[in-house]
């Protein structure tokens, strides 16, 4: 199938602001482009500090969810894990309630302004709350040095940590951080995320032994069809993970963990319990820990109810614009 000129891209551009119940990435609204083409909608949603560059990544993958299709599944449904912002421990449970049956929990870490206490408060709130059965995850986005992350996970690990996601920003402090922890008899696993959607050579962290396992987003890497190559070529498990998205962006992270051959972790795709409000009346919301395999279509009166200002809409078609001449 052809991909539309720009003019029909432009034409059919639709842009809401949907507000988060939590702040989260440091933002408490979510400004997203849909689009729509012969395979079905799409989701174009670079956060608005990208720029072109990085945004053609995340229009390619649009692309090829309206106009290419993505592979077969080999699954129906997919497991995901409940997704716990910085919030006070006391905000936990709450939190967890909103994902049902989800055993697995990402929690956020490192926020800036934050202690090391209030992670652990956290984290050991999530494990009250979930049990000694549950798995828990965290997330630090990069926001930790090299002597903070080892100190940290040194005082998180008895809380049984499945893995630690991008505990340093940078790809080599990850690879030594992990000889650190193992020196230290430290047993949590690393997992790359930014290091991977962000990096111009994702296969660096296999390369360097960054990693235990991969964490992959469709948008960020330009597809469906290229994350599982990247997967293929790391060589590590992956999970995948989602960036804010709306039910139609989830949609193609469903996609992608649907298609790997092998899938042995619950998959962050279960976000748009973040959410206040979203673009379709049957949102892809976790049942019984798992998101099934299906399409999923915009409410014309959602999306108008949620419409971004004229001027917002203006933006985003030069952004559109300016992430074509990069594809």
């Amino acid at each position: 199938m052809s991909a539309p000129t720009p003019d029909e891209l432009l034409d059919g551009l639709h842009v809401v602001t949907l507000p988060l119940r939590t702040r989260f990435r440091g933002i408490t609204e979510r400004e997203i482009a849909l689009v729509r083409g012969p395979h079905g909608w799409a989701e174009f949603a670079p956060f608005v500090e990208y720029g072109p560059q990085e945004s053609a990544r995340w229009l390619a993958a649009a692309l090829e969810a309206a106009w290419t299709g993505w592979p077969d599944p080999v699954r129906t449904t997919v497991p995901v894990n409940a997704t716990v912002p910085a919030v006070p421990a006391d905000e936990v449970a709450g939190v967890l309630a909103r994902y049902d049956g989800c055993t697995t929990a990402k929690v956020k870490v490192a926020e800036t302004g934050q202690t090391r206490s209030d992670d652990i408060d956290r984290v050991a709130a999530v494990r009250d709350t979930m049990g000694p059965h549950g798995r828990i995850r965290v997330d630090a986005n990069g926001g930790w040095t090299l002597a903070q992350a080892h100190d940290a996970l040194a005082a998180l690990a008895p809380f049984g940590l499945e893995y630690a996601e991008q505990p340093c920003a940078d790809v080599r402090d990850l690879a030594r951080l992990r000889k650190e922890l193992a020196r230290a008899g430290v047993d949590v696993p690393i997992a790359a995320d930014e290091s991977i959607r962000k990096a111009e050579d994702p296969l660096e962290v296999a390369r360097l032994g960054a990693a235990d396992l991969v964490v992959v987003k469709v948008a960020p890497l330009g597809g469906v069809a290229r994350a599982l190559e990247v997967v293929a070529d790391c060589g590590l498990p992956a999970v995948v993970s989602s960036a804010i998205d709306s039910s139609v962006g989830l949609r193609a992270g469903v996609a992608l963990a649907a298609a790997l051959p092998e899938l042995d972790h619950a998959c962050g795709l279960g976000t748009a319990a973040l959410l206040g409000a979203d673009v379709t009346t049957d949102p892809l919301l976790p049942v019984q820990g798992r998101l099934p395999v299906r399409d999923v279509v915009p409410d014309p009166d959602l999306v108008a109810a949620h419409a971004a200002p004229a001027a917002r809409l203006d933006w985003w078609r030069d952004r559109v614009t300016a992430a074509l001449a990069h594809l």
